[in-house]
C-alpha cells in the first residue's frame, strides 16, 4: 500500500514537472519568438523630415609666415537642443556637437592646435591621412584633460574625404557617440579641373551619418543584449540633425557620405531605386565613375556620389537592409533594419550641371600599389577577441614593415559576426573579396574595408614612411566596441636592416 501512495506521488511529481517545464518552454520560445519578430528597426515612412540639414562651417584657418596653415580645435562639453524644448549634453569640436570641416590642399604644410578642455583625456585621430605616425592621433597620441597637442605635417596624398575623430584606448565609442567627429577635406589639382559639384553645402554636401537612441534627455550609450556588434541606435540623423532636408538648386548634387556611427553598417540608395555615379571611395576619386542603386559602408568607410535630379521633385535617401549576413546577425545585429536618412528636395529651376566625367583619374592617378611588387604577405585572423587571437596591448609592436615597401596582407574573419578593418597612415588596394575581383565601389583607394563572416579579403599596401621604430600606427575593427575591447594591433615602420623599439609606457593598459 506504501509502495502504491509512493508511486502515485512520484507520478504526481513527474507530471507536475512536466506541466511546469512545458509552461516555461513554452514561455521561452514565445519569447524568442516576440524577440525575433521585433528586433529589426525601421524608420521608413515615418520620418518627417522638418529639420533643415545643418552643414558643418569650414573651419577658419591662418598662414603662419613659413606657409603653413594652421586650424585651431577645442574638445568641450555642450548642450544640443536635437529635439525641440530638450537639452541634451553633448561633446564637441570648437562647438555643442560635432566639429567644423577641416579643408586643406595638396602640398600644403598643416598644423592643428588642439586642446582639451575636457574633464579626460582623448586624443584626434585624422582618419585616412597619411601622415608621420606621431602626428596620427591614435591611442599614443593621448591629449589630457586641460592640455593641448600640436601636430604638423605635410599633405602629400590625392584630393578625398577624410574624417577625424578621437581614439582613446578603451574609449573610442563612448567619445564619439558624445559627438567628437567632423570632416576633413583635402584638394589638388586635377580635382580642381574636374566638372564636379564641388560648392561646398551648396552642391557639394557633407552627409555624416550616424545612429542614435535618446535616453530621457541623454544619449543611450546602450548595447542590446542580443547584438554583438556593438551600439545599435533607432534612428539616424546626419550632421547631427534628426529628420533632415536638404534644399537641392542645382541639376547634381554631390553627397559625401560618411559612415560615423560605432557599429552600424549602412547600404545607401535611393527611395525611388535612381541610380547614381560613384565618383570616390575612402581616399579619393575613382578612374571612372560607377553607376549604381546601392551602396554599403560600415563604420568609418566614405563614398562621394553624384545624384541628379529633377526640378521640384523629392528623393529620400534611404539605407536598405544587409546584401550579406546569416540569419542570426541580420535580424539582431542591424541587418534588417532599414531607415530613411534624409531628404532631397529639388527647387523648381534647378541650375544646370555638367555631366559627370567619364574619366577621373588615369590609374598612374590612384596612386595605388601593385601585389606584384609585394615583398611579403601576413595573415589576419578577425575575431573579436583579438586579431590573430591577441587583444590589443599597447606596450607591444604586432607587425613591423619596411619603409618604401609593398606587402599584401590577406585578412580572414573566421568569426560569428562580419566585422570590418581599418589601417592607419595608408591607402591600399583590395586585390580580390573571397578570390573574386572587388566590386567597383572596392575599387578606388581604401583604407577601410567590411569583413563578412567567413570571408577572406587580400588588401596591398605600400609604406612609404616616414619611418619611426618606436612609434606604432594602428590596424583594427572600425566596429568601435570591438576596438575598445581589444580588437586592434599595432605596426611600426622601420628603414631596411632597423629594427622595431619599444612603444611609450602607458600605465594601466
Amino acid at each position: 500500500m506504501e509502495k502504491t501512495r509512493g508511486r502515485r506521488r512520484l507520478k504526481r511529481v513527474l507530471i507536475t514537472l512536466a506541466v511546469v517545464g512545458g509552461v516555461l518552454g513554452a514561455a521561452v520560445g514565445g519569447s524568442f519568438a516576440w524577440l525575433w519578430t521585433s528586433a529589426d528597426i525601421s524608420t521608413v515612412g515615418k520620418a518627417r523630415f522638418d529639420n533643415a540639414l545643418a552643414v558643418p562651417p569650414l573651419a577658419p584657418s591662418t598662414v603662419d609666415k613659413d606657409g603653413t596653415r594652421v586650424f585651431d580645435l577645442r574638445m568641450q562639453t555642450g548642450s544640443t537642443e536635437f529635439r525641440p524644448g530638450v537639452a541634451t549634453p553633448t561633446w564637441g569640436f570648437n562647438g555643442d556637437h560635432l566639429g567644423p570641416t577641416l579643408r586643406a590642399e595638396r602640398g600644403e604644410r598643416v598644423k592643428v592646435r588642439v586642446r582639451n578642455t575636457l574633464d579626460e583625456a582623448s586624443s584626434v585621430h585624422w582618419h585616412g591621412m597619411h601622415l608621420p605616425a606621431a602626428m596620427d592621433g591614435g591611442p599614443h597620441q593621448s591629449v589630457e584633460a586641460g592640455s593641448t597637442w600640436t601636430p604638423r605635417w605635410k599633405v602629400d596624398q590625392p584630393a578625398a574625404t577624410l574624417w577625424y575623430h578621437p581614439h582613446p584606448h578603451g574609449a573610442t565609442e563612448r567619445h564619439v557617440q558624445k559627438g567628437l567627429a567632423g570632416m576633413f577635406l583635402l584638394d589638388d589639382e586635377r580635382s580642381e579641373r574636374l566638372a564636379l559639384p564641388k560648392t561646398y553645402g551648396v552642391d557639394d554636401l557633407p552627409v555624416m551619418v550616424q545612429d542614435v537612441t535618446f535616453d530621457g534627455a541623454d544619449l543611450d550609450h546602450g548595447h542590446h543584449f542580443l547584438a554583438n556588434t556593438g551600439f545599435l541606435g533607432e534612428r539616424t540623423m546626419v550632421n547631427g540633425t534628426l529628420d533632415p532636408y536638404a534644399e537641392v538648386g542645382d541639376e547634381r548634387v554631390r553627397l559625401r557620405l560618411l559612415n560615423a556611427s560605432t557599429a552600424r553598417i549602412y547600404t545607401f540608395g535611393f527611395d525611388d531605386d535612381r541610380s547614381f555615379s560613384l565618383v570616390g571611395t575612402d581616399g579619393g576619386l575613382l578612374a571612372e565613375p560607377a553607376a549604381m542603386n546601392r551602396i554599403q559602408l560600415s563604420p568609418g568607410e566614405r563614398a562621394e556620389v553624384v545624384v541628379t535630379m529633377r526640378p521640384g521633385e523629392r528623393t529620400v535617401l534611404r539605407s536598405y537592409p544587409w546584401r550579406a549576413g546569416d540569419s542570426w546577425e541580420r535580424r539582431f545585429n542591424g541587418g534588417d533594419d532599414s531607415f530613411d536618412v534624409l531628404q532631397l528636395r529639388a527647387a523648381e529651376r534647378l541650375r544646370p550641371s555638367p555631366a559627370v566625367p567619364s574619366r577621373l583619374a588615369e590609374d598612374e592617378g590612384l596612386e595605388l600599389p601593385e601585389a606584384g611588387d609585394s615583398v611579403r604577405g601576413r595573415h589576419f585572423e578577425l575575431r573579436r577577441s583579438g586579431i590573430n587571437g591577441r587583444p590589443m596591448a599597447m606596450d607591444r609592436v604586432d607587425e613591423t614593415v619596411v619603409r618604401g615597401t609593398t606587402e599584401v596582407w590577406t585578412l580572414r574573419n573566421g568569426g560569428d559576426m562580419t566585422h570590418n578593418f581599418h589601417v592607419h597612415d595608408v591607402q591600399f588596394r583590395v586585390l580580390d573579396v573571397d578570390g573574386k575581383r572587388p566590386e567597383p565601389a572596392l575599387r578606388g583607394r581604401k583604407d577601410t574595408v567590411a569583413v563578412p563572416v567567413g570571408s577572406t579579403v587580400r588588401i596591398a599596401l605600400r609604406f612609404d614612411g616616414p619611418s619611426d621604430p618606436d612609434t606604432p600606427y594602428m590596424y583594427h575593427c572600425h566596429l568601435l566596441s570591438h576596438e575598445d575591447e581589444g580588437m586592434m594591433g599595432q605596426f611600426v615602420v622601420v628603414d631596411k636592416g632597423q629594427r622595431a623599439g619599444a612603444p611609450p609606457g602607458h600605465a594601466g593598459h
